[in-house]
Protein backbone atom coordinates (compact mmCIF):
# COMPACT_ATOMS: atom_id res chain seq x y z
CA UNK A 1 0.00 0.00 0.00
CA UNK A 2 1.59 3.16 -0.97
CA UNK A 3 1.67 6.07 1.72
CA UNK A 4 1.71 9.57 1.63
CA UNK A 5 4.06 12.26 3.83
CA UNK A 6 2.34 15.47 4.80
CA UNK A 7 2.07 17.53 2.29
CA UNK A 8 4.79 21.04 1.89
CA UNK A 9 1.96 23.41 1.52
CA UNK A 10 0.20 22.53 4.46
CA UNK A 11 3.12 23.06 7.12
CA UNK A 12 4.32 26.28 8.09
CA UNK A 13 7.58 27.97 7.17
CA UNK A 14 9.68 26.13 10.43
CA UNK A 15 7.10 23.28 9.42
CA UNK A 16 8.27 22.89 6.10
CA UNK A 17 11.97 23.58 7.27
CA UNK A 18 11.97 20.91 9.80
CA UNK A 19 10.58 18.01 7.12
CA UNK A 20 13.64 19.20 4.52
CA UNK A 21 15.86 18.38 7.33
CA UNK A 22 14.57 14.97 7.89
CA UNK A 23 14.45 14.30 4.15
CA UNK A 24 17.94 15.98 3.36
CA UNK A 25 19.27 13.61 6.29
CA UNK A 26 17.25 10.39 5.29
CA UNK A 27 18.94 10.83 1.67
CA UNK A 28 22.38 11.24 3.24
CA UNK A 29 22.13 7.73 5.27
CA UNK A 30 20.71 5.87 2.22
CA UNK A 31 23.41 7.27 -0.09
CA UNK A 32 25.96 5.86 2.13
CA UNK A 33 24.30 3.04 3.89
CA UNK A 34 21.52 2.28 1.54
CA UNK A 35 17.80 1.84 3.06
CA UNK A 36 18.16 -1.52 4.05
CA UNK A 37 20.99 -0.31 5.88
CA UNK A 38 19.25 2.51 7.44
CA UNK A 39 16.40 2.62 9.94
CA UNK A 40 14.07 5.40 10.94
CA UNK A 41 15.71 5.75 14.20
CA UNK A 42 19.05 6.83 12.81
CA UNK A 43 17.01 9.41 10.40
CA UNK A 44 15.63 10.33 13.52
CA UNK A 45 19.05 10.67 15.39
CA UNK A 46 20.79 12.47 12.38
CA UNK A 47 17.87 14.60 11.80
CA UNK A 48 17.44 15.66 15.71
CA UNK A 49 14.33 15.73 15.96
CA UNK A 50 11.58 13.17 17.62
CA UNK A 51 9.99 10.35 16.81
CA UNK A 52 6.80 12.04 17.03
CA UNK A 53 7.99 15.05 14.81
CA UNK A 54 9.44 12.46 12.29
CA UNK A 55 5.79 10.67 12.04
CA UNK A 56 4.22 13.91 11.72
CA UNK A 57 5.91 14.23 8.57
CA UNK A 58 6.11 10.71 7.34
CA UNK A 59 3.55 8.08 7.78
CA UNK A 60 6.33 5.10 7.55
CA UNK A 61 9.90 4.78 5.89
CA UNK A 62 8.36 4.04 2.50
CA UNK A 63 7.05 7.78 2.50
CA UNK A 64 10.60 8.72 3.61
CA UNK A 65 11.73 6.78 0.51
CA UNK A 66 9.59 8.69 -1.77
CA UNK A 67 10.78 11.53 -0.72
CA UNK A 68 14.27 10.72 -1.32
CA UNK A 69 13.90 9.84 -4.16
CA UNK A 70 12.24 12.87 -5.34
CA UNK A 71 15.41 14.93 -3.64
CA UNK A 72 17.89 12.87 -5.01
CA UNK A 73 16.80 13.77 -8.47
CA UNK A 74 16.96 17.44 -7.78
CA UNK A 75 19.88 16.98 -6.71
CA UNK A 76 21.54 14.84 -9.01
CA UNK A 77 19.81 17.07 -12.13
CA UNK A 78 20.66 20.40 -10.61
CA UNK A 79 24.20 19.43 -10.09
CA UNK A 80 24.81 19.54 -13.54
CA UNK A 81 23.12 22.65 -14.82
CA UNK A 82 23.59 24.94 -16.40
CA UNK A 83 25.34 22.63 -19.05
CA UNK A 84 22.72 19.56 -18.56
CA UNK A 85 19.64 22.11 -20.23
CA UNK A 86 22.32 23.31 -22.97
CA UNK A 87 23.41 20.16 -24.75
CA UNK A 88 23.08 21.31 -28.01
CA UNK A 89 26.78 21.28 -28.76
CA UNK A 90 29.39 19.11 -29.19
CA UNK A 91 31.29 21.76 -26.78
CA UNK A 92 28.27 21.32 -24.52
CA UNK A 93 28.33 17.71 -24.63
CA UNK A 94 31.91 17.67 -24.05
CA UNK A 95 32.05 19.88 -20.73
CA UNK A 96 28.72 18.20 -19.61
CA UNK A 97 31.63 14.69 -19.57
CA UNK A 98 34.31 16.87 -17.59
CA UNK A 99 31.63 18.01 -15.52
CA UNK A 100 30.10 14.55 -14.26
CA UNK A 101 34.08 13.07 -14.71
CA UNK A 102 35.50 15.74 -12.34
CA UNK A 103 32.54 15.30 -9.44
CA UNK A 104 33.79 11.72 -9.41
CA UNK A 105 37.16 12.24 -9.32
CA UNK A 106 36.54 15.03 -6.24
CA UNK A 107 34.35 12.26 -4.70
CA UNK A 108 37.16 9.94 -4.84
CA UNK A 109 34.44 7.84 -7.05
CA UNK A 110 32.60 6.82 -3.99
CA UNK A 111 28.98 6.38 -3.87
CA UNK A 112 28.02 5.97 -7.87
CA UNK A 113 24.89 7.80 -8.79
CA UNK A 114 22.55 8.45 -6.42
CA UNK A 115 19.71 7.66 -8.37
CA UNK A 116 21.32 4.54 -9.72
CA UNK A 117 22.18 3.04 -6.04
CA UNK A 118 18.66 3.35 -5.70
CA UNK A 119 17.32 1.97 -8.53
CA UNK A 120 19.42 -1.20 -8.45
CA UNK A 121 18.01 -1.37 -4.25
CA UNK A 122 14.34 -0.84 -4.92
CA UNK A 123 13.34 -1.55 -8.47
CA UNK A 124 12.57 -5.12 -7.75
CA UNK A 125 11.05 -5.11 -4.49
CA UNK A 126 9.05 -1.53 -4.64
CA UNK A 127 7.07 -1.05 -7.70
CA UNK A 128 6.02 2.75 -6.77
CA UNK A 129 9.80 3.50 -6.10
CA UNK A 130 10.67 1.92 -9.30
CA UNK A 131 8.28 4.24 -11.37
CA UNK A 132 9.51 6.86 -9.50
CA UNK A 133 13.22 6.15 -10.19
CA UNK A 134 12.53 5.53 -13.71
CA UNK A 135 10.73 8.52 -14.30
CA UNK A 136 13.82 10.14 -12.74
CA UNK A 137 15.41 8.66 -15.84
CA UNK A 138 13.22 10.18 -18.21
CA UNK A 139 14.04 13.28 -17.19
CA UNK A 140 17.61 12.71 -17.09
CA UNK A 141 17.43 11.44 -20.47
CA UNK A 142 14.95 14.15 -22.05
CA UNK A 143 17.68 16.67 -20.98
CA UNK A 144 20.34 14.96 -23.45
CA UNK A 145 17.73 13.99 -25.86
CA UNK A 146 16.22 17.97 -26.23
CA UNK A 147 20.13 18.83 -27.01
CA UNK A 148 20.18 16.40 -29.55
CA UNK A 149 17.29 17.59 -31.32
CA UNK A 150 18.37 20.86 -31.02
CA UNK A 151 21.44 20.41 -33.16
CA UNK A 152 19.45 17.89 -35.59
CA UNK A 153 17.44 21.38 -36.18
CA UNK A 154 20.54 23.69 -36.46
CA UNK A 155 21.99 20.93 -38.91
CA UNK A 156 24.69 19.97 -37.01
CA UNK A 157 23.56 16.09 -37.01
CA UNK A 158 22.39 14.55 -40.31
CA UNK A 159 18.57 13.91 -40.88
CA UNK A 160 18.84 10.02 -40.28
CA UNK A 161 20.74 10.32 -36.92
CA UNK A 162 17.92 9.50 -33.90
CA UNK A 163 17.97 11.82 -30.78
CA UNK A 164 16.04 9.37 -29.35
CA UNK A 165 18.10 6.34 -28.94
CA UNK A 166 21.45 8.41 -28.97
CA UNK A 167 20.32 9.82 -25.67
CA UNK A 168 19.18 6.65 -24.12
CA UNK A 169 22.67 5.30 -25.39
CA UNK A 170 24.28 8.23 -23.94
CA UNK A 171 22.81 7.64 -20.40
CA UNK A 172 23.30 4.05 -20.52
CA UNK A 173 26.48 4.62 -20.58
CA UNK A 174 26.82 7.25 -17.95
CA UNK A 175 25.41 4.84 -15.90
CA UNK A 176 27.48 1.75 -16.70
CA UNK A 177 30.21 4.08 -16.39
CA UNK A 178 29.13 5.51 -12.96
CA UNK A 179 28.81 1.43 -11.87
CA UNK A 180 32.21 0.68 -13.07
CA UNK A 181 33.86 3.95 -11.52
CA UNK A 182 32.44 2.95 -8.17
CA UNK A 183 33.74 -0.33 -8.12
CA UNK A 184 36.99 0.53 -9.44
CA UNK A 185 37.67 3.33 -7.37
CA UNK A 186 39.01 4.81 -10.98
CA UNK A 187 37.12 7.24 -13.54
CA UNK A 188 38.87 5.44 -16.23
CA UNK A 189 35.52 3.64 -17.31
CA UNK A 190 33.23 6.62 -17.05
CA UNK A 191 35.85 7.92 -18.98
CA UNK A 192 35.47 5.61 -21.21
CA UNK A 193 31.87 5.23 -21.48
CA UNK A 194 30.97 8.71 -22.46
CA UNK A 195 33.62 9.15 -24.64
CA UNK A 196 32.31 6.10 -26.59
CA UNK A 197 29.02 7.40 -26.38
CA UNK A 198 29.85 11.19 -27.81
CA UNK A 199 32.00 9.58 -29.89
CA UNK A 200 29.40 7.84 -31.66
CA UNK A 201 27.14 11.24 -31.29
CA UNK A 202 30.14 12.48 -33.81
CA UNK A 203 29.32 9.53 -36.56
CA UNK A 204 26.56 11.20 -37.37
CA UNK A 205 27.76 15.28 -37.33
CA UNK A 206 27.44 16.67 -40.81
CA UNK A 207 30.28 18.28 -41.07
Amino acid sequence: MTTAATPQKELTRKGRATRSRIVAAAADLMFRRGVAGTSTEDVRAAAHVSNSQLYHYFADKTALVREVITLQTERVLAGQQPVLGNLDSFEALTAWRDLIVDAQRRSGCVGGCPIGSLASELADSDEDARTALADAFVRWDAAIRGGLRAMQERGDLRPDADPDRLALGTLAALQGGLLLTQAMRDVTPLEAGLDTAIGYVRRFATR
